[in-house]
C-alpha cells in the first residue's frame, strides 16, 4: 500500500510536467517560467531550492552527532544566502532581464568572462545533484528494500522526464504542493514526538553540555571554521544558477525581493523541524540504525502509522525530486545559453531549447554515475558544490555590481586564482578551511587584476 502511494506521488510529478509543457513555447518559458510567478509560487520555489536531501536527511545527521554548531552551514547558511540575495542581488539582476548569471558576466565584463563563468558553474552542480540522488536512493531503499543503486536510477529517470517536459513551470507548480505536504508531515511528526519525548526540559537533560551552543569557543581556529560554515552556502550559493532562476522567475522585481525574504524566514522556522525530529527519535528509539542519515526515514517506517508513512515518504520523495530537477535544469541552461550560444551566436530559440533538453539528459547520466560510485555523505556533497562557486564566482559577481573599478582582468584573475588556491589547499589539507584561502585569493585577484592590469574588455 505504501509503495503504491509513493508511486502515485512520483507519477503525479510526470503528469504536472506534461501539463506544464503546454505553457512552454520559448526557452525563457522553459528556464524562467516566462517570468510570471506570483509571490506564493515564487517564495515556494525559492524556499525549495535546498529543502530536500540536505535539510531533511543530511543536516539532521550532523545535528545529532555534533549539536547546533554542526549545522551552521545548513539550514542557517541557506537562510543567510536567501536574505542576502533579496537585499543585495535580486533588484540589480532582475532589472537586467537576463536568463543566467553568466549573461551578467558578459554584460558587465565581456564574453571571455561569460565563458569562464559558465565553465565554473556547470561542474559545481554535479555534487549537489548527486547528493539529491543519494538521498532519494536511501529513502526508496528503506521503503522497498530494493538496492539503493536501482532506486537512484529509477528516480533519476523520473526527474529527468518531468524536467524535460515542463522546465521551471513544472518545478514551480510541483514545489508549491510538495512544500504544503512536507510541512504538514513534518509538523504532525514533530508534535507526536514532542509529546512522546516529554518536552524541552527532558531533551536538555539528555543531551550533552554545549549541544545547543550557537557560538564557538574563543579559539581562533574554531572561529575560522565557524565563519567558513556560514559562508559556504551563505555566500557560495548566491552565484548559483538555480537560485538565480527561481528568484528571477518572479512576476516583478518587488515580488522577487519579497520571495527571497519569505523563503529565508521559512528556512529559519520550518527547517528546524527535521533537526528536532532526528534528535527526539535518537533519544526515544534505541533500535534505529547507526547511519544517522537514515534516522528520520527509519523512524517513520518503524514507528509511524500508515497514513503518516504515506504523507511523509510521498512528500519527501517528491520534494527531493523537485530539488533535483531545479539543480539539473540550472547547468543545462548555462550550457545552452552561455557555452553553445558563445560558439553559435546564430542558433535559433527552437534549437537552443532542444540543446538544453539534451544537456539535461547528459547531466543526469553523469550525476547518476557519481551517486552510485562515490562514497560521500549528503552534507559533504552539498558543501562541496557551494564551495566551488564561492571561491570562483562570488567575488566577481559582488564586485561587478558594487565596485566601479572592477574590470575584465580583475574578473578573470578572481575566478582563476581563487579556484586554483582552493584546490591547492584541499590537496595540501591546510590547517584552516580551504574555502577561506580561496575566497581571500579571489578577492586579491579581483583587486590586483582590476587596479594593476589594463581595463581591457573582450568583445
Amino acid at each position: 500500500m505504501l509503495l503504491f502511494f509513493i508511486a502515485l506521488y512520483l507519477l503525479s510529478n510526470v503528469a504536472v510536467g506534461a501539463w506544464a509543457a503546454r505553457k512552454v513555447t520559448t526557452s525563457q518559458d522553459f528556464v524562467l517560467a516566462g517570468r510570471g510567478l506570483p509571490l506564493l509560487l515564487a517564495a515556494s520555489v525559492t524556499f525549495a531550492t535546498w529543502f530536500g536531501s540536505e535539510t531533511i536527511m543530511g543536516a539532521p545527521a550532523m545535528f545529532v552527532e555534533g549539536g547546533l554548531l554542526a549545522v551552521i552551514e545548513e539550514p542557517f547558511g541557506s537562510a543567510l544566502c536567501l536574505f542576502l540575495v533579496g537585499t543585495f542581488f535580486a533588484r540589480p539582476l532582475y532589472r537586467l532581464n537576463i536568463t543566467t548569471f553568466c549573461d551578467y558576466f558578459r554584460i558587465r565584463f565581456g564574453r571571455s568572462a561569460e565563458l569562464l563563468s559558465a565553465v565554473m558553474i556547470i561542474p559545481s552542480y554535479f555534487s549537489w545533484i548527486a547528493a539529491q540522488l543519494v538521498a532519494i536512493g536511501i529513502v526508496l531503499s528503506v521503503v522497498t528494500d530494493i538496492p539503493r543503486e536501482y532506486c537512484i536510477i529509477a528516480s533519476a529517470a523520473i526527474v529527468m522526464i518531468y524536467t524535460l517536459l515542463g522546465g521551471m513551470w513544472s518545478i514551480s507548480v510541483t514545489d508549491f504542493f510538495h512544500n504544503l505536504i512536507i510541512i504538514l508531515a513534518l509538523a504532525v511528526l514533530a508534535v507526536s514526538l514532542w509529546q512522546e519525548v516529554g518536552g524541552w526540559e527532558v531533551i536538555e537533560k539528555r543531551t550533552s553540555a554545549g549541544f545547543f551552543r550557537f557560538l564557538p569557543n574563543s579559539t581562533g581556529k574554531e572561529w575560522l571554521n565557524y565563519v567558513a560554515a556560514w559562508i559556504t552556502i551563505g555566500l557560495g550559493s548566491i552565484p548559483q544558477q538555480d537560485v538565480f532562476q527561481r528568484v528571477m522567475a518572479a512576476k516583478t522585481e518587488k515580488i522577487s525581493v519579497r520571495a527571497s525574504y519569505l523563503a529565508s524566514g521559512m528556512y529559519l522556522t520550518i527547517a528546524m523541524l527535521p533537526l528536532f525530529i532526528a534528535l527526539s527519535a535518537k533519544l526515544i528509539h534505541s533500535d534505529l540504525p547507526n547511519d544517522n542519515q537514515l534516522i528520520i526515514p527509519n523512524m517513520v517506517m518503524r514507528h509511524g502509522s500508515l497514513p503518516l508513512q504515506i504523507l511523509f515518504f510521498g512528500a519527501v520523495t517528491s520534494a527531493i525530486l523537485s530539488v533535483s530537477s531545479g539543480a539539473i535544469l540550472a547547468p543545462a541552461t548555462v550550457f545552452g545559453e552561455n557555452v553553445v550560444k558563445f560558439f553559435r551566436s546564430d542558433i535559433t530559440d527552437r534549437q537552443l531549447l532542444k540543446t538544453i533538453r539534451w544537456a539535461i539528459v547528459v547531466i543526469t547520466v553523469i550525476c547518476v554515475l557519481m551517486s552510485t560510485t562515490r562514497d560521500a555523505n549528503i552534507f559533504d556533497l552539498v558543501g562541496e558544490s557551494s564551495a566551488f562557486s564561492l571561491v570562483s564566482l562570488f567575488v566577481p559577481l559582488a564586485a561587478g555590481i558594487y565596485w566601479k573599478p572592477a574590470n575584465l582582468s580583475g574578473c578573470l584573475c578572481a575566478m582563476a586564482i581563487g579556484f586554483i588556491v582552493w584546490l591547492l589547499c584541499l590537496w595540501k589539507e591546510t590547517e584552516y578551511p580551504p574555502i577561506l584561502w580561496g575566497l581571500l585569493a579571489s578577492t586579491f585577484g579581483m583587486i590586483g587584476g582590476s587596479l594593476l592590469l589594463p581595463a581591457k574588455r573582450s568583445s
